[in-house]
Protein backbone atom coordinates (compact mmCIF):
# COMPACT_ATOMS: atom_id res chain seq x y z
CA UNK A 1 0.00 0.00 0.00
CA UNK A 2 3.32 2.64 0.81
CA UNK A 3 4.55 4.17 -2.43
CA UNK A 4 7.27 5.71 -1.17
CA UNK A 5 7.49 8.12 2.09
CA UNK A 6 9.39 11.75 1.94
CA UNK A 7 11.50 13.49 4.84
CA UNK A 8 12.14 16.95 4.50
CA UNK A 9 15.91 17.86 4.09
CA UNK A 10 17.54 21.13 4.54
CA UNK A 11 20.94 19.59 2.89
CA UNK A 12 20.12 17.74 -0.52
CA UNK A 13 23.63 17.12 -1.32
CA UNK A 14 24.66 15.61 2.72
CA UNK A 15 21.18 14.23 3.09
CA UNK A 16 21.56 12.05 -0.18
CA UNK A 17 24.97 11.02 0.59
CA UNK A 18 24.27 10.44 4.35
CA UNK A 19 21.31 8.01 2.62
CA UNK A 20 23.31 6.89 -0.44
CA UNK A 21 26.16 5.04 2.70
CA UNK A 22 23.57 3.59 4.88
CA UNK A 23 21.07 1.86 2.30
CA UNK A 24 24.12 0.93 0.23
CA UNK A 25 24.46 -1.23 3.73
CA UNK A 26 21.37 -3.17 3.33
CA UNK A 27 21.17 -3.42 -0.82
CA UNK A 28 19.39 -0.62 -1.55
CA UNK A 29 20.16 2.06 -4.19
CA UNK A 30 18.88 5.26 -5.47
CA UNK A 31 15.53 4.64 -7.48
CA UNK A 32 14.78 8.27 -8.91
CA UNK A 33 16.32 11.74 -8.71
CA UNK A 34 15.81 15.28 -9.03
CA UNK A 35 16.86 19.16 -8.10
CA UNK A 36 14.95 18.58 -5.59
CA UNK A 37 14.71 15.03 -3.90
CA UNK A 38 16.29 11.45 -4.20
CA UNK A 39 14.78 8.61 -3.29
CA UNK A 40 16.18 4.66 -2.44
CA UNK A 41 14.38 1.08 -2.15
CA UNK A 42 15.44 -2.66 -3.19
CA UNK A 43 13.18 -2.42 -6.49
CA UNK A 44 11.00 -0.07 -8.46
CA UNK A 45 8.16 -2.37 -7.37
CA UNK A 46 8.73 -1.69 -3.19
CA UNK A 47 7.87 1.02 -1.48
CA UNK A 48 10.73 3.76 -1.62
CA UNK A 49 12.20 6.70 0.83
CA UNK A 50 12.74 10.14 -0.10
CA UNK A 51 14.32 12.97 0.93
CA UNK A 52 12.87 16.05 -0.62
CA UNK A 53 13.70 19.96 0.07
CA UNK A 54 10.22 20.92 0.93
CA UNK A 55 7.88 22.22 -2.36
CA UNK A 56 6.62 25.44 0.02
CA UNK A 57 10.08 26.50 -0.32
CA UNK A 58 9.84 26.63 3.86
CA UNK A 59 12.48 25.18 6.37
CA UNK A 60 12.23 21.18 6.54
CA UNK A 61 11.45 20.10 9.68
CA UNK A 62 11.16 16.80 11.76
CA UNK A 63 8.09 15.53 12.91
CA UNK A 64 7.26 15.51 16.38
CA UNK A 65 5.90 11.93 16.66
CA UNK A 66 6.40 10.81 12.89
CA UNK A 67 8.55 8.19 12.16
CA UNK A 68 9.60 5.75 9.42
CA UNK A 69 10.03 1.69 10.80
CA UNK A 70 12.16 -0.01 8.16
CA UNK A 71 11.86 -4.10 8.26
CA UNK A 72 15.26 -6.17 8.70
CA UNK A 73 15.85 -9.66 8.17
CA UNK A 74 17.16 -10.02 11.20
CA UNK A 75 18.29 -9.01 14.19
CA UNK A 76 22.46 -8.91 12.89
CA UNK A 77 20.91 -6.60 10.94
CA UNK A 78 19.06 -4.34 12.86
CA UNK A 79 21.90 -4.12 14.52
CA UNK A 80 24.77 -3.64 11.53
CA UNK A 81 22.04 -0.97 10.35
CA UNK A 82 21.79 1.27 13.41
CA UNK A 83 25.79 1.37 13.58
CA UNK A 84 26.66 2.23 10.58
CA UNK A 85 23.70 4.86 10.80
CA UNK A 86 25.61 6.35 14.13
CA UNK A 87 28.99 5.52 11.88
CA UNK A 88 27.82 7.95 9.97
CA UNK A 89 26.61 11.15 12.17
CA UNK A 90 23.12 9.85 13.16
CA UNK A 91 22.20 10.09 16.67
CA UNK A 92 20.99 7.62 18.88
CA UNK A 93 17.31 7.22 20.24
CA UNK A 94 17.58 3.52 21.04
CA UNK A 95 20.02 1.20 20.78
CA UNK A 96 19.10 -2.16 19.50
CA UNK A 97 17.18 -4.81 21.50
CA UNK A 98 14.25 -6.33 22.56
CA UNK A 99 11.38 -4.06 22.83
CA UNK A 100 7.56 -5.64 24.98
CA UNK A 101 6.54 -8.65 24.21
CA UNK A 102 6.83 -11.17 21.74
CA UNK A 103 9.69 -11.01 19.21
CA UNK A 104 9.85 -7.48 18.34
CA UNK A 105 13.81 -6.24 18.25
CA UNK A 106 14.38 -2.46 17.16
CA UNK A 107 16.64 0.41 17.09
CA UNK A 108 15.59 3.82 16.43
CA UNK A 109 17.83 7.26 15.48
CA UNK A 110 18.07 10.47 13.89
CA UNK A 111 19.23 11.27 10.84
CA UNK A 112 21.67 14.28 10.21
CA UNK A 113 17.97 16.35 9.82
CA UNK A 114 16.18 15.13 12.82
CA UNK A 115 14.11 12.92 11.15
CA UNK A 116 13.77 9.79 13.44
CA UNK A 117 13.91 6.29 11.91
CA UNK A 118 13.49 2.74 13.30
CA UNK A 119 15.55 -0.88 12.28
CA UNK A 120 12.95 -3.51 13.30
CA UNK A 121 12.64 -7.41 12.94
CA UNK A 122 10.51 -9.95 14.15
CA UNK A 123 12.88 -12.38 13.04
CA UNK A 124 14.03 -14.26 15.74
Amino acid sequence: MIGYVTLGTNDLPRASAFYDALFASIGAKRQWESERSTAWGTSAETPALCVIKPFDGQPATAGNGTMIALAMPSRAAVDAFYAKAIELGAKDEGAPGPRGTGGYYGSYFRDLDGNKLAAFTEAA
